[in-house]
């Protein structure tokens, strides 16, 4: 099981001959993407953005080609995923999580194409018409009530029901008093400017300590949140209960696990209300499904995490279509140039915050390639824990 078998029968898509790895550049990161192609002409195409460490995943996936993908049939996609991780001796972490995962998103391309269906139509078919997403990334800018709040009124008007932000600034650990009402008065003017109909969803990026984050959940119960996101580091995964436990509004989380195996804990401490895998991080489709079988055990739903290009928002589309549990859906869509749209062409669009149900077969995206080349990798980097950071300046 841990080696290709090329003696087995093959399926309708051929077997698997070769790997190739590309990068496209942009002001806000660098997206990376894997194609995969099989010996009877099909290709299908994965996302492995990783924000900083783009030649680390592109480098692994073009090694795990000659290890374990050449001549594999890519409909053996549960066998696939176990001779990577297991025969990889993958042990956690992103590198290995994002290049699993963006290999599973192709092979379920590739075998939508060999099929003629959507790839949804593979991973349970659809419980919905269309998906609701919400924004991020519109937030960027001065980090000042009314900067906040003037954004967050424009980007309401493109259609969105839901917005995500982060108002904490470098704030790490503790917040000064002056911070700490800075963060809370860029909330209010947010709320009062998208008015009380709208879903807003706060971030905290894992990063305060337990009282702290416990006088933030006091703080922010007026503004009726949809969620407050990874309020605590991971490093204290058990006081996520208890947060809980004082918290008036869902706590969400689990963006930064990337399989069943680092989600473990999360279940087994009732940590969150809500789970966010990342579809390019998580394990791809063949994973994630079983992620959200196993919080519908625990009474949990799903907002998968997308931070990545708009590849990854129409991957995650076809996987939440078959979720019974499935909340809403993260973009960054409207934060990228347009060029982005070209270099994924056929990447599902996002129409008054909703994605309508996919129709081409696999995922209906073909990388162009000549796009690439005018946008070569800056392999920029911004400190999210840095002043300032909100403005997201690449150096």
């Amino acid at each position: 099981m841990l080696t290709v078998d090329k003696t087995r029968p093959v399926g309708p898509a051929g077997r698997i001959s070769r790997v190739e790895t590309l990068t496209l550049g942009t002001a806000w990161r660098d997206f990376s993407y894997v194609r995969v192609h099989t010996d009877s002409g099909l290709t299908g195409v994965g996302e492995i953005t990783h924000p900083y460490r783009t030649r680390e995943t592109c480098q692994l996936a073009e090694a795990m080609a000659g290890r374990h993908l050449i001549g594999a049939d890519p409909f053996d996609v549960e066998e696939i995923w176990l001779r990577m991780y297991q025969g990889d001796f993958l042990r956690g972490g992103d590198v290995g999580g994002i290049v699993v995962s963006g290999v599973d998103q192709a092979l379920y391309d590739i075998m939508g194409k060999a099929l003629g269906v959507p790839a949804y139509r593979l991973t349970g078919g659809a419980c919905r018409d269309r998906v609701r997403v919400y924004a991020n990334g519109w937030y960027t800018g001065d980090r000042e009530p009314a900067a906040f709040a003037e954004r967050a009124r424009a980007t309401v008007a493109k259609g969105y029901t839901a917005l995500k932000f982060d108002p904490f600034g470098a704030g790490l650990g503790e917040l000064s008093r002056a911070e700490l009402r800075r963060s809370v008065d860029i909330v209010a003017a947010v709320r009062d400017a998208v008015g009380p109909e709208i879903e807003l969803f706060v971030e905290g990026h894992a990063r305060f300590a337990m009282h702290t984050a416990a006088r933030l959940v006091r703080e922010l119960e007026p503004f009726d949140l949809g969620w407050f996101e990874e309020p605590l580091p991971w490093t204290h995964i058990e006081r996520y209960a208890e947060l809980r436990a004082r918290a008036t509004m869902p706590i969400s989380g689990g963006e930064h696990f990337h399989n069943r195996y680092e989600y473990a804990r999360l279940f087994a401490t009732d940590a969150v209300d809500i789970i966010q895998p990342d579809l390019s991080m998580a394990g791809g489709f063949t994973e994630v499904r079983k992620l959200a079988a196993i919080a519908d055990q625990h009474a949990m739903v799903v907002a998968p995490h997308n931070s990545n290009s708009p590849l990854c928002t129409t991957v995650s589309v076809h996987a939440v279509l078959g979720m019974p549990n499935f909340k809403i859906l993260e973009t960054f869509d409207g934060l990228l140039e347009d060029y982005v749209f070209d270099a994924v062409r056929g990447a599902l669009p996002v129409v008054d915050g909703h994605i309508d149900l996919p129709t081409g077969p696999g995922l209906g995206i073909e990388l162009v390639d000549e796009v690439f080349a005018e946008h070569p990798p800056s392999h920029g980097f911004w400190n999210m824990f840095a002043e300032g950071w909100e403005k997201r300046d690449r150096r």
